[in-house]
């Protein structure tokens, strides 16, 4: 299979892995309003596990290392399952998220949601492997999540100057829900890393076809639970997901490939040569600045805040500045001062 050689390879994968991770949702947003997140979210796994299949069966084949069938092989069952709970994890949480987001709003949902994920996450990786300078992670880690506070603060400034008021119960709810999403988000990582890593681990690709297994099929079963009992909206009939048109489900597929795309450059990256590897605490730490991307895919293909006072864009511009400032300090922490 093939792996990163230089850190510069290393740091361009986890880059590429942060730009999908912040990109698949456009997917979701150019189907509006008319295609129910069920219903999307069907197509979306079918593209994940798409993506994961083809990466096994060409760059999980290449290369001087093992290739990811030999993985396969010397790996246990317990690595296999620790992959494939990381999968169903990260489903749950996602479809958790995305029902906040509705309630909620993003000024609720993603700083709460991705904020305590990504502390979770990172600190709980870098316990299980403790790589990179500390000093430059948790510093990088903190301008993100103070960046990730001040975009919740232009989202509210900005729906208030719409004149749209929240409804109490439903942001409870939506509050709740955050919660619960971010915890399971910051979980799914360390059960990757534990059913990749090591001599007799998964390996990226491998490890990539059991999370994205996992993904498609706990799909089956929280996404027909949420038909029934929606977090938003009326229940809903599987039979409405044939009554889609060709293009929306082509949308689906590829949100799930962007994302998938995604995972597998941040899992190849986590496991480069131990002379060029970041860590999985920096490596899950800037794939979460997605947050950044998706803000700017907002703000210049969206136009979200094209019609928001000054004030309000200044917060997006701090937002934007402490997002590249902690992205540089992540990016640093490998090769500064190693510990």
């Amino acid at each position: 299979m093939i792996l990163p050689t230089t850190y510069f390879s290393t740091l361009i994968l986890l880059l590429i892995s942060m730009i999908c991770w912040g990109s698949w949702a456009n997917a979701l947003k150019m189907t509006g309003d008319r295609w129910r997140f069920e219903l999307f979210y069907f197509d979306y796994s079918a593209g994940v596990l798409l993506a994961s299949i083809v990466a096994a069966f060409t760059f999980g084949m290449m290369g001087s290392d093992m290739t990811f069938q030999d993985r396969m092989l010397v790996a246990g069952h317990l690595k296999e399952a620790y992959v494939v709970a990381g999968g169903v994890v990260f489903n749950l949480a996602n479809i958790l998220l995305v029902g906040a987001i509705g309630l909620a709003g993003m000024a609720v949902a993603f700083p709460v949601g991705i904020g305590l994920a990504l502390i979770i996450g990172v600190v709980w990786n870098y316990v299980l492997n403790p790589q990179g300078n500390p000093a430059l992670l948790f510093a990088g880690l903190a301008l993100v999540v103070i960046a990730i506070i001040i975009d919740a603060m232009a989202h509210r400034a900005r729906d208030r100057a719409a004149g749209k008021a929240a409804r109490k119960k439903s942001a409870t709810k939506g509050l709740v829900l955050s919660i619960v999403s971010g915890i399971l988000m910051g979980t799914f990582y360390p059960l990757v890393v534990k059913g990749m890593g090591g001599d007799l681990g998964l390996g990226p690709y491998a490890a990539a076809l059991f999370f994205s297994f996992g993904v498609f099929v706990s799909t089956f079963f929280f996404n027909i639970f949420f038909m029934n009992v929606p977090i938003e909206g009326s229940p809903i009939r599987l039979n409405a997901y044939f009554q889609g048109s060709a293009r929306w489900h082509i949308i689906g597929i590829a949100g799930g490939i962007i994302w998938a795309v995604g995972a597998i450059t941040n899992f190849v990256g986590a496991s480069a040569p131990e002379q060029v590897n970041v860590g999985p605490a920096i490596s899950l730490a800037i794939g979460q600045c997605a947050t950044l991307i998706s803000v700017l895919w907002g703000l210049f293909v969206w136009k979200e805040f094209s019609n928001t006072p000054p004030a309000v864009k200044r917060l997006v511009t701090v937002m934007i500045v402490l997002f590249a400032a902690g992205l540089a300090l992540l990016s640093l922490a490998p090769v500064i001062g190693k510990s």
